[in-house]
């Protein structure tokens, strides 16, 4: 099918900053869509319907694909595949049927603007999501360009950085980037004071550590006081063992069957931006530490089901992983789990009692897989010496199954 739907990127510039094919695909339209902003930037000699994107905006997507066939433009803010309406419309239109003619985006300017090479830069959106999405991101000399949610978003990251110990980060907010009213605001986090800013801004930050802050690592182990627990708590140099058997890939989904503090669900988020996970617990001030361990560390989209499985994992999505820490010896877990499971997923489950082992071993034996037992000790004192002491071994079986 030829393309009937034409994406066109504006920026604060508006008309003026748009090519030959842009105002091309403006003047053949007989409808556009777009927010009021861009859709009064449009001048009487284009001709086409002009109709507001509804509200609530979910109602938008229907409305442009109820035209499929008729010439139809859409005005987006810059580059529309990025965080755009071009992004979100990829998902219900083929390449064929869409054209998509970006602007620069707000990120692409205001790296220009500071000098920045994009490559190097870690983009966030804090646009419609939690702040604590930061927090994964927070090491000394990280340069992070933030979409923000609204005027008020630099108060909420000084407050954040500085709560974090990265209270010297600097600061700079861009207002209107690209047009007549642009405006660059800065100043450090420890002592930011500007106020309300335009809701339409953009954050650049300078990242650095003051003396208090703790940058954590995205890779597997994180140290055991990274996480509040009660106790029931994947333990540093098993976790990192287990997760390397459960192997995150990006976009991957991981079910945390009896997730306890959640440590190992959080782990595996850290592990790649697009990557999953849903950790199951029935315990209520469990519950509580998954939520407060996943804000702090940067995966504030963890999503949480309360309760206890097999009864709990009815109706979850369908996993590409699985990591049983909690309830190995209740019946039905890992009959369930294991049919739950995608082909080519791995399963994953930790043993530290003599009952839970000896399941373990029975299912290894019926579905093959590997047995491990990890045995970890640490040097304590002992007197005015110091002393191994050792913690429960831990019989980890892991298994895939097959495509």
């Amino acid at each position: 099918m030829a393309a009937w739907l034409t994406v066109i990127g504006i920026g604060e510039d508006g008309l003026d900053g748009l090519g030959a094919a842009a105002r091309a695909a403006l003047q053949d339209a007989g409808i556009v869509f777009g927010g009021n902003r861009h859709l009064a930037m449009l001048s009487d000699s284009f001709r086409a319907e002009r109709r507001a994107w509804p509200s609530p905006f979910s109602e938008a997507f229907d409305a442009v694909l109820s035209l499929r066939g008729q010439q139809v433009a859409i005005l987006a803010s810059g580059d529309p595949m990025f965080y755009g309406m071009g992004a979100s419309l990829s998902h219900h239109l083929g390449a064929d049927e869409m054209r998509v003619l970006p602007a620069p985006s707000s990120v692409s300017l205001a790296a220009a603007r500071m000098g920045w090479a994009l490559q190097d830069v870690n983009v966030i959106t804090i646009h419609g999501r939690p702040i604590h999405h930061l927090n994964r991101a927070l090491h000394n000399r990280v340069r992070l360009l933030v979409l923000s949610e609204d005027g008020f978003s630099a108060q909420g990251v000084a407050e954040l950085l500085t709560a974090r110990g990265f209270g010297p980060s600097r600061i700079t907010v861009f207002e209107h980037l690209g047009g007549a009213k642009e405006k660059c605001v800065d100043g450090i986090a420890e002592r930011w004071r500007a106020g309300e800013q335009a809701a339409l801004n953009l954050l650049a930050i300078e990242c650095l550590a003051g003396p208090n802050a703790q940058p954590r690592s995205i890779l597997a182990g994180l140290p055991d006081d990274a996480f509040q627990n009660d106790g029931q708590l994947t333990k540093r140099d098993v976790r990192a063992v287990t997760l390397a058997r459960l192997a995150p890939l990006p976009g991957e989904l991981l079910w945390d069957v009896g997730a306890g503090c959640g440590s190992i669900s959080i782990e595996w988020m850290r592990s790649h931006p697009s990557c999953r996970a849903i950790a199951i617990e029935e315990n209520e001030g469990r519950q509580a530490l998954i939520r407060a361990n996943a804000e702090n560390l940067g995966v504030p989209n963890l999503e949480l089901v309360a309760g206890a499985a097999p009864a709990a994992l009815e109706g979850l999505a369908r996993p590409d992983a699985i990591f049983i820490g909690g309830g190995v010896t209740e019946p039905g877990v890992i009959e369930a789990s294991w049919a739950a499971l995608k082909p080519g997923g791995r399963l994953v489950a930790n043993a530290v009692t003599v009952q839970s082992e000896v399941l373990l071993i029975a299912w290894q034996e019926r579905i093959g897989g590997e047995l491990t037992r990890i045995a970890v000790s640490q040097a304590k004192p002992l007197g005015g010496f110091d002393a191994w002491r050792a913690a429960l071994p831990v019989t980890i079986f892991s298994v895939q199954k097959s495509n």
